[in-house]
């Protein structure tokens, strides 16, 4: 497994500390599985499905845009 630009992931855990949530409260509040938001943040998910996306921006409280940085 290749390892990905970190951009995603760093924001993903950035946002989710902000919010004082755990990996695993956040794959719960997200709907996603612990594995899913585990590889997000590590940088190696990279295909991502909007829908994952989508979930864990509505957990987050934050958009798609910001967790991408773009």
């Amino acid at each position: 497994m290749q390892e990905a630009t970190s951009g995603l992931g760093d924001n993903l855990k950035r946002f989710r500390k902000a919010t004082g949530l755990s990996q695993e409260k956040l794959a719960q509040k997200a709907g996603v599985t612990y594995s899913t938001l585990s590889k997000i943040e590590a940088g190696y998910n990279t295909n991502q499905k909007v829908l994952s996306l989508m979930s864990l921006d509505t957990a987050l409280d934050v958009t798609v845009t910001d967790l991408l940085g773009a």
